[in-house]
């Protein structure tokens, strides 16, 4: 057996392994790097009052609350005196069930003296009332300057007679995994309470928004800490605590917190504005996977591929198509597709970028003059198909169909989506694997658009004569949202 020593060993000790002196050099640790901080409480106590618990009340009307069912008393019953009372027609509410309020609990901080406090948007939701409860005890009411539901945030303002403590935000992006965090909320209702832990890991992708880079943390988050700051040990807030997960509802060590480098722009658009200004590309994206990767020549899956322009978004006015590849946006490496939505949110509307695509295995650079978000996304479009008439063709396990009137209603397809109809699928078919399904429409192939079946024909013929081994097809569903499949040519 061996017997490693103790790290207060001196340096130089050696030990024997099987006869021979092995020479052991020992780093001497220190305390707070192998046993943490010797005491968060002087941390607490800077930021202890910057923290507050948020109350939210919500009115629910009568006509949504659940019926009460009127009770049937035998004749002479007492409780039917009792009933007519307090709930009959002459009763204190006239018979109507009266309007109740709906609450919920969260936390907060606040981060100018002013009275400017931020916390989770779900924690305020619709409210009617919302009250801001200091560690003093007061209560102050608040009024919703602005909230953002993609990145679940809100702020607040309320009115104090006097200045109030506040905090900073830090800079997330130099927090590495391993570092010592400390959260503080109002987890149970149990308000002041502060946890301490640390990030777990970066990057985190929860949420089905397209902003989720959450950081990970092992600090007890609890229902109730939502909206509530996460420290770095220099009292700055690198967090927002925001989700947990656990199978229990409560704390298993796996914390979610909005990091202040994705939450820090957009508290201070809220604030100046009440809303958010978002940067727009007009851009449908997917990523890049290794089948898609080698059909386009990239190599290494990266990037975010260009499924669909928007045909009034920016985009399409640059000249970015679907079939590129965006690889870095505004100087920035786009790894994968998720990147990419959160780095054009986070720029300027209307600053004009270099936004640089692989096309058709060649590395391109397109400039292009961002839009809003928000204005974009009020955008439709709407186009009335021809009447066609019906042709059928069967190739690579797919029998497809000219895009007629009656199919198009049929198989429930959106108006305006242009490209070649499928009927069935094989279901030994390569296709099957990749999801293809009756009802999608094969748009382009090649990057080039389909719109018949003698032409989706003639096209994969030609691939295969030029010796290509898989294809690159644009499919969408019946609603319109369309993807990439790389096929086998076989």
């Amino acid at each position: 057996m061996i017997s490693l020593p103790r790290t207060g060993m001196a340096l130089g000790s050696a030990i024997r392994v099987f006869g021979v002196a092995l020479a052991l050099v020992i780093v001497p640790l220190s305390a707070a790097s192998a046993r943490g901080p010797e005491s968060l409480s002087g941390l607490a106590e800077k930021v202890m009052d910057a923290v507050v618990n948020i109350s939210a009340a919500t009115n629910v009307p009568a006509d949504q609350q659940h019926a009460v069912p009127v009770p049937q008393f035998p004749p002479g019953s007492p409780f039917q005196e009792f009933f007519d009372e307090f709930l009959g027609p002459n009763g204190p509410n006239g018979g109507k069930i009266p309007q109740r309020k709906s609450s919920s609990l969260g936390s907060g901080f606040v981060i100018d003296p002013s009275g400017i406090v931020v916390t989770n948007n779900h924690v305020i939701g619709d409210a009617d009332e919302i009250t801001v409860i200091f560690n003093d005890g007061r209560k102050l009411k608040a009024e919703l300057i602005g909230k953002d539901p993609k990145v679940d945030l809100a702020v607040l303002r309320v009115k104090s007679d006097k200045p109030l403590v506040s905090v900073k935000f830090g800079n997330s992006d130099d927090e590495k995994i391993g570092d010592w965090v400390m959260a503080i909320g109002n987890p149970f209702g149990l308000g002041g309470s502060v946890s301490a832990g640390i990030i777990s890991a970066r990057n985190r992708d929860i949420s089905d928004q397209s902003y989720g880079q959450y950081l990970q943390t092992d600090a007890a988050i609890n229902k109730g800490n939502s909206g509530g700051p996460l420290f770095n040990m220099e009292g700055e807030v690198i967090g927002i605590n925001t989700a947990i997960l656990s199978p229990s509802g409560g704390s298993i060590g796996i914390g979610f917190a909005i990091p202040s480098s994705l939450a820090q722009p957009v508290v201070e658009q809220l604030t100046a504005f009440g809303e958010t200004r978002r940067g727009w590309l007009g851009v449908r994206i997917q990523n890049v996977d290794d089948t898609i990767a080698e059909s386009l020549g990239l190599g290494d899956a990266r990037g975010a591929l260009v499924a669909g322009v928007d045909d009034k978004g920016p985009s399409k006015v640059a000249g970015i198509e679907p079939g590129d590849v965006i690889i870095k946006f505004d100087g920035k490496l786009i790894k994968e597709s998720r990147d990419l939505p959160r780095i054009v949110g986070q720029t300027a509307v209307g600053k004009t970028v270099d936004v640089v695509v692989m096309r058709k295995g060649k590395e391109t650079t397109i400039r292009v003059t961002l839009g809003r978000l928000e204005e974009g996304e009020k955008q439709a479009k709407a186009e009335t198909p021809k009447a066609v008439e019906p042709v059928n063709k069967k190739i690579l396990g797919l029998e497809v169909s000219t895009l007629t009137d009656e199919l198009r209603k049929r198989f429930q397809v959106k108006e305006g989506l242009k490209g070649v109809l499928v009927l069935k699928v094989d279901p030994s078919a390569p296709a099957t694997e990749k999801r293809v399904t009756a009802g999608d429409v094969i748009v382009e192939i090649q990057q080039e658009a389909v719109d018949t079946p003698d032409v989706l024909v003639t096209r994969i013929e030609a691939l295969k004569k030029a010796g290509k081994k898989t294809a690159l097809f644009l499919i969408a569903n019946g609603q319109g949202d369309v993807r990439f499949v790389a096929l086998p040519l076989e």
